[in-house]
């Protein structure tokens, strides 16, 4: 079947990930100060993620053009897309604006955009579930309403080890953020109908990744039936080592991890951690 996945570069994928489903990156753009970086594979994250700490100000980031989407959507008849929340960023609009353009072009095609309500391993995790239903055979309507079910179930959370962007963008109070530094806390986020809500703030990182494994608990439900996502930017050793104390105690059906592109370190930053399921 002629079929494509197409997803905007905050979905992060391995290597693995990469070669098994061949989804297709349209990449985002960040910027810090005068310089540009494309979220793609000839992004150097070493280098952009020393770039955001020596920065006074915050990384600005822009969503695809119409016209990036267009040209991916043009190599195949059947077309399922997966963006960040259309609550976070305008790449959802930017493939909207696409989609309909394409089929005045060629009307014989079926596009579909989902809006994830995640980012980043959210946005992996909502790929894989297309991927899966794909290889089952499962035809286009049905794809759309059982993934559709499965993004109103996802769960996301992350931990950050670093508020500077939060800071240097305006969206926390910096005596906020100094309080909270010298205090040693750690606030727990998570997602809320694709805006971002504050679940529980802990003294400390490791109290923190603690507290998250509790979390998982909490909010999830039938977890043996369900693939843990977790996302790393730059501390492969701290996610291995949260993977471990998750096994320890739940029994997921599997659990992938991956590390973050460009745009989902400029939102995590260096030392986050971004878990789905």
């Amino acid at each position: 079947m002629d079929i494509k996945i197409v997803a905007d570069s905050c979905c992060d994928l391995s290597e693995e990930i990469k070669k098994k489903t061949n989804i297709d990156i349209v990449p985002l753009t960040m910027r810090i100060g005068e310089k540009e970086y494309v979220d793609d594979d000839t992004l150097d994250k070493q280098d952009y993620i020393k770039a955001m700490k020596e920065s006074r100000t915050a990384p600005s980031t822009s969503c695809p053009a119409v016209y990036d989407f267009m040209e991916k959507f043009r190599e195949a008849k059947n077309i399922f897309v997966v963006t960040i929340s259309s609550k976070l960023s305008g790449t959802y609009n930017s493939a909207m604006q696409a989609k309909q353009a394409i089929l005045e072009e060629a009307g014989d095609r079926f596009i579909h955009v989902f809006d994830s309500m995640s980012a980043c391993i959210g946005e992996t995790l909502v790929s894989l579930k297309i991927h899966e239903h794909i290889k089952n055979n499962l035809k286009n309507l049905e794809i759309v309403d059982r993934v559709n079910s499965y993004i109103k179930e996802m769960k996301t959370f992350f931990v950050l080890e670093n508020m500077d962007n939060l800071v240097k963008s305006g969206r926390l109070n910096p005596l906020v953020a100094k309080a909270a530094g010298i205090l040693n806390i750690k606030p727990i986020m998570g997602s809320d109908n694709g805006n971002i809500r504050l679940v529980d703030k802990v003294r400390g990182y490791e109290r923190a990744l603690k507290r998250l494994v509790e979390v998982i608990g909490e909010e999830g439900s039938r977890l043996e039936e369900k693939v843990l996502g977790i996302a790393h930017c730059n501390c492969l050793q701290r996610a291995l080592d949260f993977k471990n104390r998750i096994m320890e105690r739940y029994n997921f059906k599997d659990i992938i991890i991956v590390g973050m592109s460009g745009i989902s370190s400029t939102y995590a930053n260096d030392g986050g951690l971004v878990i789905a399921f």
